[in-house]
């Protein structure tokens, strides 16, 4: 890795774990189970899909997937977070939200890059 590139990566990360951090410090909830790590992952995700669609249209240089698939969707979403709360759930015995969570990390993130490619493809074809 250049040095460059490691620069891209870096910041990329940087901006993306940050942002993370300021979406799981907030109260989010829904019926009283916090979907925070839900909301990061569904929004990286879509910003993923999205970014995909601009690479191929535009034939991006690397650094920029360096900084934003890698360094940014990469530090913005959290398979461990999902993990964690998984395993919370199952400890208190709470199978149906553990399902629920499990569920709608998994399928609202891949709905969510579909979406993203989709607008994005949108937007680059009008």
């Amino acid at each position: 890795m250049k040095g460059l590139e490691f620069v891209f990566l870096a910041v990329g990360s940087v901006l993306g774990a940050y942002l993370r951090f300021k979406v799981i410090e907030s109260p989010l909830l829904f019926n009283t189970i916090p979907v925070n790590v839900l909301v990061v992952n569904v929004l990286g995700a879509f910003i993923l899909g999205a970014f995909i669609v601009m690479s191929q249209q535009w034939n991006l240089d690397g650094k920029y997937s360096l900084f934003a698939a890698i360094g940014f969707c990469g530090s913005l979403t959290t398979m461990s977070g999902l993990a964690l709360e998984s395993n919370t759930f199952l400890e208190h015995s709470h199978y149906g939200a553990f399902a629920i969570n499990l569920l709608a990390n998994v399928g609202l993130s891949i709905a969510a890059l579909i979406g993203g490619k989709s607008l994005m493809s949108a937007i680059i074809n009008n």
